[in-house]
């Protein structure tokens, strides 16, 4: 499969694959030769969730939710969907994804491109109605709209929040992404602090783990600024990504 979707350019072949995968995910005889691929269980309990193995499928790769049967067939411990936005956005500009074959790894520089948060909420709907939904832990991964302005980000993220709350296992809340102008100012304790306040008074009585993705190359200073507030407000957990190779695990 590798020189075939080699001969296409990197975001061709990212979406092609992302494509099959999705019409995959409607059919049985389809996903089962992908279980061959399922490594052994290794379980894993963290915040109270239970995950089959530690290695997981990172926000960024299935932005729109498409495919998740598909990613729980080929074995991932749990898929992070996303990240989704209040709007739909097309991300940045082509060129946007570079293949490194000797590293074996890509550079996302691709932006927050999804269908928005009504669109995948409805396509989340309707895959549950199916009966198909996965059975490992579901993530999603929310983050700001380009469009709004990062005095009215809580407002944005609460809207994301409230329409897919309930399809997720837990909410990864980004603040990291060097693609959206202004964002990294979110992990400032203040603002940090009113987007958390906000999303926990969201939730009410049923409490679902947070995470909140962060920039790996924060000073100590601001790290610490940082699990302070996060542990002020019951975040579950903190996630640094490389920027470059965009992968993360349990």
């Amino acid at each position: 499969v590798r020189p075939l979707l080699f001969s296409l350019d990197a975001e061709t072949a990212h979406h092609l694959t992302i494509r099959l995968l999705g019409r995959a995910s409607n059919f049985d005889v389809a996903l089962g030769p992908l279980r061959r691929f399922q490594p052994k269980w290794k379980p894993v309990t963290l915040f109270g969730l239970n995950f089959p193995n530690p290695i997981g499928l990172a926000a960024g790769l299935d932005k729109n939710g498409v495919a998740l049967p598909a990613w729980a067939e080929l074995g991932f411990g749990f898929i992070e969907i996303g990240t989704v936005t209040a709007k739909a956005q097309l991300g940045n500009p082509r060129p946007r994804i570079f293949r490194l074959p000797e590293q074996q790894a890509l550079i996302n520089r691709l932006g927050f491109n999804n269908d928005a948060a009504d669109a995948i909420a409805h396509r989340l709907a309707a895959l549950r109605k199916s009966g198909r939904w996965p059975a490992v832990p579901v993530g999603i991964n929310i983050g700001k709209s380009r469009a709004t302005p990062v005095e009215q980000a809580t407002d944005d993220y609460l809207y994301s929040f409230r329409l897919l709350w309930d399809f997720a296992d837990y909410t990864t809340l980004n603040v990291s992404s060097p693609n959206t102008p202004r964002l990294r100012e979110l992990q400032e304790a203040e603002k940090l602090s009113a987007l958390l306040y906000a999303i926990g008074k969201e939730e009410g009585k049923v409490r679902k783990p947070l995470i909140v993705k962060i920039s790996p190359d924060l000073s100590g200073v601001e790290l610490k600024a940082i699990l302070a507030v996060c542990e002020e407000n019951g975040v579950s957990g903190i996630i640094a990504t490389n920027t470059t190779l965009d992968h993360s695990s349990i």
